[in-house]
Parts: C-alpha cells; sequence; structure tokens
C-alpha cells in the first residue's frame, strides 16, 4: 500500500509538471506583424486577425512595425521564435522587392505560406482642373513631345509604386522626373497646386477624398481594382503592353510564419485563416476597404509569389532606363 501512494503521488507531480508543457496549442495570444503603420493595411489585418482569433479560441493581435520598407518588421518577426505564436504578414515590398533590390537576405521560399490575404491597387492621379490632357493616353503623348517635363511622385523612390510607374512610362517611352515625397497625400497636395504634375494614389487617399484628384489610370488590370477607383480607366483597357499582370503592379500580401514551425501548428494556423478568407462578412469588411480578398492558399504560393519576382524583376531596370534617359535629356 505504501508502494502503491508512493507512485500515485509520484504520478501525480509528474502531471502537474508536465500539464502546461503538452497543453493543447494555442493557449496564449498570437502576435501578427505588419510592415505598415496605422492606415487602411491596418484596418485590414485587424478584420483578418479578429476572425482568425474566433476560430483559434486566443485573441490575435497585429503589431504595427513600419519602417525601411518593410524590413524591420521582417527583421522583428525572424528574431521570434517558430513556435506558432508569431505571423508574418508578408507584404510584398519586404516580401520580394526588398530582396530584388538586394536590401534584404531573405527569399520569399523562406517562409512557410498560411493563405494569401488581400490585395490593393495603385492608380496615377492628377488635376481635376488640368487642361494639358483630358486622358492618360493624351498626358503620355505630351510627355512624349516634352521629355524631361512632367514631374511626378510614387512617395519614396525605389517603392513598388516607383517600379510600376518607371515600367509604365518606359513602355510610352516618356521620360519624366520622379520627385520623392514622405506621405502620398503631401504629393497628392501639391498635384493640386501645380507643383507636380501627377502622383500615385493608393486606394486609402482615394476612399478619404474621391474628389481630391481625377484618377488618369488604375494600376491593375482586375476589375475590382477598378471598382475600388469609382469605374476610372486601368491598364486593362489602353494599347501598350506594359508586361506587368495580376498582382504584380499591385499591393498585396501573404500571411507567413518561419521555417521549422511545428507542421501541426502551421495546419491548426492555416485551418483558422482559411475559414477567415472565406466567411462572407469577412471579405465584405475588406471589400468595404477597397482592397480585395485573395483566394488562394498555401499550395499556390510558389507558383503566385514566384511570377511576382519575375514580373517585378524587369520593373526594377525601368527605374535605371528612366534616370538614364533623364541624364541624357538634361
Amino acid at each position: 500500500m505504501k508502494l502503491r501512494s508512493i507512485f500515485a503521488g509520484a504520478l501525480l507531480a509528474l502531471t502537474a509538471i508536465s500539464g502546461p508543457a503538452l497543453a493543447e496549442y494555442p493557449e496564449r495570444t498570437i502576435e501578427s506583424i505588419l510592415p505598415a503603420g496605422a492606415g487602411p493595411a491596418l484596418s485590414v489585418s485587424q478584420i483578418i486577425a479578429e476572425a482568425m482569433s474566433k476560430e483559434l479560441g486566443v485573441p490575435l493581435t497585429v503589431l504595427a512595425t513600419p519602417g525601411a520598407g518593410g524590413i524591420k518588421a521582417f527583421q522583428t518577426g525572424l528574431n521570434k521564435p517558430a513556435d506558432g505564436y508569431t505571423i508574418i504578414d508578408g507584404y510584398v515590398a519586404p516580401l520580394v522587392l526588398q530582396p530584388i533590390l538586394k536590401k534584404a537576405d531573405w527569399n520569399f521560399e523562406d517562409f512557410i505560406p498560411l493563405h494569401a490575404a488581400a490585395s490593393n491597387a495603385f492608380a496615377i492621379g492628377w488635376r481635376t482642373d488640368e487642361t494639358r490632357w483630358s486622358s492618360f493616353e493624351e498626358m503620355m503623348a505630351w510627355g512624349r513631345e516634352n521629355p524631361g517635363k512632367l514631374r511626378y511622385s510614387s512617395g519614396q523612390r525605389n517603392n513598388l509604386p516607383h517600379l510600376v510607374m518607371a515600367r509604365v512610362l518606359q513602355s510610352y517611352q516618356v521620360v519624366a522626373q520622379n520627385v520623392p515625397y514622405k506621405s502620398p497625400p503631401a504629393a497628392n497636395n501639391d498635384v493640386k497646386s501645380g507643383i507636380l504634375d501627377f502622383a500615385f494614389v493608393n486606394v486609402g487617399n482615394y476612399k478619404q477624398d474621391p474628389e481630391a484628384l481625377k484618377i488618369g489610370l488604375v494600376l491593375s488590370e482586375q476589375p475590382a481594382a477598378k471598382a475600388a477607383f469609382g469605374g476610372a480607366p486601368s491598364i486593362a483597357e489602353i494599347d501598350a503592353d506594359l508586361g506587368i499582370s495580376g498582382l504584380a503592379p499591385m499591393g498585396w500580401d501573404w500571411w507567413l510564419v518561419k521555417k521549422d514551425t511545428p507542421a501541426d501548428r502551421v495546419e491548426t494556423l492555416r485551418a483558422a485563416m482559411g475559414k477567415a478568407m472565406n466567411d462572407p462578412d469577412v471579405r465584405a469588411k475588406i471589400e468595404r476597404m477597397g482592397f480585395v480578398p485573395l483566394d488562394w492558399d498555401h499550395t499556390n504560393y510558389v507558383e503566385i509569389v514566384s511570377g511576382v519576382r519575375d514580373q517585378l524583376s524587369t520593373m526594377a531596370d525601368a527605374i535605371k532606363w528612366e534616370e538614364d534617359a533623364l541624364k541624357a535629356v538634361k
């Protein structure tokens, strides 16, 4: 009897010690690290996170981590344990563009994909009272006749909108000056005052003030992107072959975890995100922000993202073309 009591006590003590270690995942808050600050992208990520929280049974918080073109957020995530409690919100700029520009030492295949999240289109806008042209094609004709005279902004230089806009200008052989700005709203204000001729407009700025600028061209061929900008003309409607399609000219994100994350935890997160992205209420909320919910799961990741990488690589050459052409004009 004494031996049985000792055995029972030892078993009870072992259970008490090993119980928390064997607790079912997840048992605490999960964090998604977003490579952006306050704005529509944060709101969209929070919509997805809230829906996933309901599936997972624990809070899923979004940590806004702007800086260095998204590199800061990725470095923050990569410094966390591969335990399923950290998700990296894989926006295209730090995931694909920064490695192309040799500003990051990772590759998109260095991560485990969960599910595609959402995309948002960019557009080109100019003054509502512009008299030199009334369409994008007319602006390109004016630009060819006046090389180096057009002044535009993509926000910061060498960012994704700059790549896309440089590729569009190269397709038309239009030489223009890119003027860097710290924020799109500041650039848009200078378009309205005549300091700039046109600028990139993101869907968040457009939604806040649809009448601020005339949207001359939506830089996406997707009908949903056209609708997000009030039905403005899109690249699907112009004659030039821009060599860009699908997600390549757009902003988008794919939620990721670190390599070596336990397979069972990956599957739990994938299932939760898949249900969230297929929830009609979640999709409607994302669409109201001007973003487009994406349907691809982890099985499509390599095919879709490698295609974007290949196209963005050619767009990087367009920036070099722009710089050389501008020097030749001057």
